[in-house]
């Protein structure tokens, strides 16, 4: 399966850390951030982990759940969460999905069809695309897709800026510009005319060009 931007997240039932989910239920109502991993006990992921956990208050604020995936079993999972609890200061308080079989990896067009069905035997290099960040709204689509290599450690401080743009994004006909952070100012979207922004953002906007009008990002 090919996913892009928009496609429906593919619902699974998997074991994880705190028992057996099923995604689009255990989504609910709000935002999810799906996190894979290549293999336990890989240095890159350690410390990646140790950093997520530590922001999972701020996306709780922001109605998200975490959920990880590694392409190893759960018991081994809960070994390597001592590890980075030890070497990161912060506990992983978040479930992750053992995927003994691959069949979330591959669900998910991270690795191919054809890959086999077992994590034995298998080393990190051979998960090496299993490092990828799905961004899924309560609609169960994905909003977001990014995919690291893994020599280079993901920065989920813009996970979440990104989230921030898309939760803004769907509720207001707005679009966050380059470097965007939460309370600066937005772009009205093309698809809204000039006389409907007029009715939006009574307090008008500037417009170096007539297809960039800025206004102040809108209050929730």
């Amino acid at each position: 399966m090919t996913l892009r931007i928009n496609s429906i997240a593919p619902d699974f039932t998997a074991q994880t850390t705190q028992g057996e989910i099923r995604f689009h239920d255990w989504i609910g109502d709000g935002w999810a951030i799906l996190f894979s991993h290549p293999k336990d006990y890989t240095p890159v992921c350690t410390t990646e982990l140790g950093y997520m956990a530590g922001l999972k208050p701020e996306f709780e604020k922001r109605s998200c759940q975490i959920l990880g995936l590694s392409v190893d079993p759960v018991e081994s999972h809960e070994g390597w969460a001592k590890d980075i609890e030890e070497t990161q200061g912060h506990a992983v308080t978040y479930p992750m999905i053992g995927d003994p079989q691959l069949n979330v990896a591959k669900l998910y067009d991270m690795l191919p069809e054809d890959d086999g069905d077992s994590s034995e035997g298998r080393t990190a290099v051979d998960n090496a695309t299993v490092r990828s960040v799905f961004i899924i709204g309560p609609d169960k689509r994905i909003k977001a897709m990014l995919t690291y290599p893994m020599s280079s450690g993901r920065n989920f401080d813009e996970v979440l800026r990104l989230l921030d743009s898309c939760q803004l994004t769907a509720k207001h006909q707005v679009a966050t510009p380059v470097n965007w952070k939460q309370g600066e100012e937005v772009i009205i979207v093309p698809a809204v005319s000039d006389e409907d922004a007029k009715k939006r953002f009574p307090d008008g906007w500037r417009a170096p060009k007539p297809y960039l009008r800025i206004v102040p990002q809108p209050k929730d």
